[in-house]
């Protein structure tokens, strides 16, 4: 089982998988700058060079970045759409030197502009900036609906999907508290809710999982994370989630309310759990 949490690397990408290993981690996740601004450090690339190593020692899966949370692909305001454009251009020319071929962002909120306008804003984007050539998985993320939020169902991931001329290079990141709060029943139906996926935008599109309990109750549209069986998903769901056949061999990242020894206790859980 590939499983990591969300570590910083201000001190440096070797450290960060230092603290990865240091609490059973084999993959961890990153934001690529400031989460809630938009500078990003110089690249340091002995320390590149190191995490390298690092991460061939230890056997680690994917690495995940992620976007920035003030990028808003959809919005209607040039100079916000125009710095989502820079900054996501940015961070694709910059992952291709780093070790790590997963990128996730929020797909973006249309402020009123309506759900179709919203998806065209963000596929403009995504077919201006991505070359073809990129050695990085980019991946929409599966979002709780909470707002003017886009892609809170499949079908609006699908539609984004298909509006990009390299396709191919698009995947998703399922939000285990996201999907939950947006109505699908991963707790009673998991199969049926991964056949929903697998019908509407096709299993081989899953790329990742962020792997999180909620705190509000199902169908919230609240995005709330809890720890690992802490909140209205559960443990017994959790477990049935990575170990599903079509899941498990997927990357894991959490995004608990946890600190380093929390997530510690948690992937310690999981792995016990883990067939």
């Amino acid at each position: 089982m590939y499983i990591g949490c969300h570590l910083s690397i201000s001190n440096g990408f070797t450290k960060a998988a230092q603290a990865a290993i240091s609490i059973g981690a084999n993959t961890f996740q990153f934001f690529t700058r400031n989460p809630r601004g938009g500078k990003a450090k110089d690249l340091d690339f002995d320390d590149i060079e190191k995490l390298k190593e690092i991460m061939k020692k230890y056997k680690f899966g994917s690495l995940l970045a992620h976007a920035p949370y003030t990028l808003n692909l959809a919005s209607y305001k040039e100079n916000v759409y125009d710095f989502a454009k820079t900054i996501f251009k940015n961070d694709l020319e910059r992952l291709e030197k780093i070790p790590c071929n997963l990128y996730n962002f929020h797909p973006g909120n249309h402020t009123g502009k309506g759900e179709e306008y919203g998806i065209d804003r963000i596929a403009a984007i995504l077919n201006d900036v991505i070359t073809g050539n990129e050695n990085t998985m980019i991946l929409l993320e599966t979002m709780s609906g909470k707002g003017t939020e886009i892609g809170y169902t499949f079908e609006q991931l699908k539609k984004i999907i298909d509006k990009i001329k390299y396709s191919e290079l698009i995947g998703v990141c399922l939000d285990t508290c996201h999907v939950y709060s947006a109505g699908y029943d991963i707790v009673n139906n998991l199969d049926n809710v991964i056949e929903h996926f697998d019908n509407i935008v096709g299993i081989d599109k899953l790329k990742a999982i962020h792997l999180n309990d909620s705190m509000k109750e199902f169908g919230s549209k609240k995005d709330r994370h809890a720890g690992i069986g802490e909140g209205t998903i559960g443990l017994e769901a959790i477990t049935k989630i990575i170990n599903h056949p079509q899941l498990r061999d997927l990357p894991f990242f959490l995004e608990t309310p946890n600190d380093l020894d929390g997530h510690k206790y948690e992937i310690e859980l999981l792995r016990e759990l883990g067939s």
